[in-house]
């Protein structure tokens, strides 16, 4: 009975190829859409099931008369952060996998193979503002990761990450043979032509991928075609067969019916010798795939790192030898799993935080300048237009401005007879209101960044938005002869919270100038070096929101009177100028450090 060989399923992975240290070339399997919607799914049930956790036990302590003010602050201020953190903490700090993908097995790491850094955790997170276009359907990015050679969303592309298949590839499982029973099977030919034992290994090989009736119906095929030559066999097929392709490829190892030849049997003999060794690394590579190199004991990590060179050199061997492409896909499946776990950047220290935040973010808006020019520009223009246009035409209030904010204006005159201030918070909320504050000028600054990513048209945009809401907010304020009154709420914190939005903007501009004019560098290059710039210019915006928002909450929204809110704005001005001129001492010491190695 003739059995046709099972066609080979067709190749609908999208790969990337990648260069190791060891002159390996790797073959990534990049994931795809649905594995990445899936693990998106799982991680937002994670954050729901912890959102409703947060705010069920805020809820019960306040039933119970427990909760205060302060309790409400902490609530907003775990969901904010939970919510921000949570893709760039697990991926940042646990190897490019939150829980969804680390349930998937799939894994973010750099174009080039490497482990993701913060920074890139930081940039391809922050920009799902862009990705998640028009909200909620995430049409951007899903369209992207299914049409990118790379499946690369907007946030992959800045950061130059990808998203690749993790675990270790099973193999067939190879059947331990006593030391006794290979030296017998050695020194016996093989049973079976090269075309059947090809068949036999091919089955074997996509055992794993196939589902159960494919399976069952294929080894039956098989067995028929060769139950004839062994009439005494086990009755179960898969027991059967498994048996006969163990023989078959020890026969092979040594067999006296191989003679040098072709890369056929170069390759079946090195795949067999091999064997043992592959299915060892492969046990050892998914326990520090799921748990890490800390998993290892000391001893263990030199062995490993030995064992991982091993698999690369046998990589490239297979290839050499012609070794089928299930074999050669394996061992790049481990090949990848070790290289991920070995060139990990673990440096996630306090200090190496503090340089980041002192030091290198201040250096990065400093080197920035003209773009953050451009951003002030952006914001301030279209500020006194709007101004300029409400004092000039009043009227325009009614239909420009929230019916929220013409109350508050139209409240003012008496507040101000009533000696109140523009706004005051009772001391005890004050940590609410702060928290508040925190969260939503990070959420707009996170948008004036992300909208960079189209060319730099959105963050123009949302500067100029933000500019002439303040400027018509101001003339209209100016016209009800309460100028003063808004500006001794805004002068405190002000200067703070402006300039961190335009460093933002500034960081989205830089995005879309690197896409527009990339100079000597390919447009994705320029987009990532100017990611990794842009990120600690995001960082330098988080800090300054955070003391802004601190002021705000409990400085501005106090009784204190203008002198001493101006005195406050006074010395965060000057705060500010000593950290970017600790910036420029940093730009500086690395200029000088490069001129002396050069």
């Amino acid at each position: 009975m003739h059995v046709p060989t099972p066609p080979a399923p067709p190749q609908l992975t999208r790969r990337l190829e990648v260069e190791t240290p060891e002159n390996v070339t790797l073959d990534l399997e990049l994931a795809g859409l649905g594995s990445r919607a899936m693990a998106a799914l799982i991680d937002l049930a994670i954050l729901g099931t912890w959102a409703l956790a947060v705010v069920v036990a805020s809820s019960a302590l306040a039933l119970l008369g427990k909760a205060g003010p302060m309790a409400a602050a902490v609530t907003v201020l775990v969901l904010s952060v939970s919510f921000g953190a949570y893709f760039v903490l697990f991926e940042g700090l646990r190897n490019g996998q939150t829980p969804g993908k680390r349930l998937l097995g799939i894994r973010v790491v750099r174009q080039t193979g490497h482990p993701i850094t913060m920074g890139a955790a930081v940039v391809r997170n922050v920009l799902r503002l862009a990705d998640i276009l028009p909200p909620p359907v995430y049409l951007v990015g899903g369209a992207l990761v299914a049409l990118h050679p790379k499946a690369q969303r907007l946030g992959d592309m800045a950061a130059g990450t990808v998203v690749i298949r993790d675990r270790p590839q099973e193999g067939s499982e190879a059947v331990v043979t006593s030391p006794e029973g290979a030296e017998r099977l050695a020194l016996e030919a093989p049973e079976l032509g090269e075309a059947e034992y090809h068949l036999l290994r091919r089955f074997h090989e996509r055992l794993p991928s196939l589902d159960d009736r494919v399976r069952q119906r294929v080894a039956q095929q098989l067995t028929a075609r060769l139950a004839d030559r062994y009439p005494i066999r086990d009755p179960d097929d898969f027991t059967f067969l498994a048996e006969l392709f163990r023989q078959e490829t020890t026969r092979r190892e040594h067999g006296p019916g191989v003679r040098g030849g072709g890369r056929g049997t170069m390759a079946e003999r090195f795949v067999a010798q091999q064997e043992s060794r592959w299915s060892e690394f492969h046990a050892l590579a998914s326990t520090v795939a799921k748990r890490g190199l800390n998993s290892l004991a000391p001893e263990e990590l030199p062995a490993f790192a030995a064992r991982y060179r091993e698999i690369a050199a046998d990589l490239a061997r297979a290839r050499t030898y012609g070794a089928t492409q299930a074999t050669i896909n394996r061992l790049e499946r481990l090949v990848s799993a070790g290289h991920n776990a070995l060139y990990r950047d673990e440096r996630h220290t306090t200090r190496r935080l503090w340089e980041v935040l002192m030091r290198e973010s201040p250096a990065a808006v400093v080197e920035a300048w003209p773009y953050v020019l451009i951003a002030f520009l952006a914001f301030a223009i279209p500020a006194l237009g709007g101004y300029a246009a409400l004092r000039e035409r009043p009227a325009l209030a009614e239909e420009v401005l929230p019916d929220q904010m013409l109350r508050r204006a139209d409240a003012g005159a008496t507040r101000v007879e009533e000696g109140r201030k523009y706004f005051r918070a009772e001391g005890s909320s004050r940590p609410y209101v702060a928290t508040y504050i925190i969260s939503n000028n990070v959420r707009v600054a996170a948008a004036c960044f992300a909208g960079g990513i189209f060319l730099g048209v959105g963050s123009l945009v949302l500067l100029a938005f933000n500019g002439v809401a303040m400027g018509t907010i101001g003339g209209h304020f100016a016209n009800m002869g309460l100028f003063g009154y808004l500006m001794e709420f805004i002068v405190g914190h002000g200067v703070l919270e402006l300039f961190a939005i335009w460093v933002a903007g500034a960081a989205g501009l830089m995005l879309g100038w690197s896409i527009l004019v990339p100079g000597r560098l390919t447009r994705s290059e320029a987009l990532v070096r100017s990611g990794h710039r842009a990120v600690r210019m995001i960082a330098a915006t988080t800090l300054l929101l955070l003391l802004a928002g601190l002021i705000e909450g409990f400085l501005s929204a106090g009784d204190h009177d203008f002198g001493y809110r101006a005195a406050v704005s006074g010395t965060s001005v000057v705060l500010l100028f000593l950290y970017l001129l600790n910036g420029v001492g940093y730009l500086r010491a690395e200029r000088s450090r490069g001129a002396g190695t050069g």
